[in-house]
């Protein structure tokens, strides 16, 4: 009987890609800073299947069912042993570690044969091992990643979320996995996130296994994506860190979500205080040349189309503060302290 994968390995789909993404208007306002524009999003994303290679390899730790039709004694589902063996009644220990699920279901027959008529013979793989990784460069946390035994949590999405999200600088049209063959040689294959963010098609195989290398590069100074469609997405941090000072309730470092605008980190750090002066907000940012860009921004209401990213300041001042930048200056003060803060706060990331 020819191989197949048990349906519901068939069915499991990557952890959600995207986080509640539908197609949003953004008007867009003039600044120094520019709010990010949305591009043409759809409304729905094709998701990918999370298939089992037919070269996945087993080993300690993979739970498999072997069925033999009509024989339920030789019937059940067997975890591989750290020995690299799986026990059925009668014919004792068998190695399945090294072997395809195709490679164990002929080990099987071959042993059955002895016993029993043509038994028809079938091996699924229903349960993966849980796998060590090592991912590098345009992820928050790189280094070893120990991944999860079920499907969804042993994948390329998992991983890099698993890693605390890509950094605003990744390029995660061409992510990479190098993987060592048994026979020792390298195989790399690499993987265009952004086209199954942007479209609807769906990409390869997206399983681990142990001792694969992920690489995040980096985004080139002449290329851009779109940030808005990133942070949305199971790619990006769950959080990042924003520092909103003055007139807040609750002024300092605050967490939110990286498709915040500025409004919404006024509204974590507590809202304004009545003494606010919200149609002057100072907008601060160093930028990727390590330069400060800072502007003035008009929150009276509350509302805006600006994305925060990782290690934004907002300066809240107070309704007699003449020159929102000059006080923003004083209150970072002495003279290189705002540099000094924007450079500590980003090195974090």
């Amino acid at each position: 009987m020819k191989h197949y994968l048990d349906q519901r390995w068939r069915t499991v789909l990557v952890a959600s890609l995207l986080i509640n993404l539908t197609a949003v208007g953004v008007a867009q306002s003039q600044q120094m800073l520019p709010s990010l524009p949305l591009e043409q999003t759809p409304t729905s994303l094709a998701l990918p299947q999370v298939t089992i290679p037919q070269d996945y390899l087993l080993g300690a730790g993979d739970q498999v069912e072997v069925l033999v039709f009509s024989y339920g004694e030789f019937t059940g589902q067997r975890t591989i042993l750290p020995d690299g063996t799986i026990t059925l009644p009668v014919i004792g220990n068998m190695q399945a570690s090294g072997l395809t699920t195709d490679g164990l279901t002929k080990v099987v027959r071959q042993r059955l044969d002895s016993l029993l008529v043509d038994p028809v013979v079938t091996v699924t793989l229903v349960k993966l091992r849980s796998v060590l990784v090592n991912i590098s460069g345009e992820v928050q946390r790189p280094g070893p990643l120990q991944l999860g035994s079920e499907s969804d949590q042993s994948t390329l999405i998992a991983a890099l979320s698993s890693a605390g999200g890509i950094t605003q600088n990744a390029d995660i049209r061409s992510v990479t996995i190098e993987r060592i063959k048994p026979d020792g040689t390298t195989d790399a294959k690499s993987f265009d996130l952004w086209e199954l963010l942007s479209s609807n098609t769906v990409p390869p195989d997206f399983i681990l296994q142990d001792g694969d290398a992920i690489y995040v590069p980096r985004l080139s100074a002449d290329q851009t994506l779109n940030r808005r469609l990133i942070a949305r997405s199971s790619l990006a941090p769950t959080t990042v860190r924003v520092r909103v000072v003055g007139e807040v309730e609750r002024p300092g470092e605050v967490q939110v979500p990286p498709d915040s605008t500025l409004s919404s980190a006024i509204a974590i750090a507590g809202g304004p205080t009545k003494d606010a002066r919200l149609n002057q907000v100072a907008f601060i940012r160093l930028n990727e040349q390590g330069q400060i860009e800072q502007q003035v921004v008009d929150l009276q209401n509350l509302t805006d189309n600006y994305q925060i990213q990782d290690g934004d300041v907002l300066v809240v001042p107070e309704r007699n503060v003449s020159n929102v930048l000059n006080f923003a200056g004083r209150l970072f003060s002495p003279i290189g302290g705002l540099v000094n803060l924007l450079r500590g706060f980003n090195s974090l990331f």
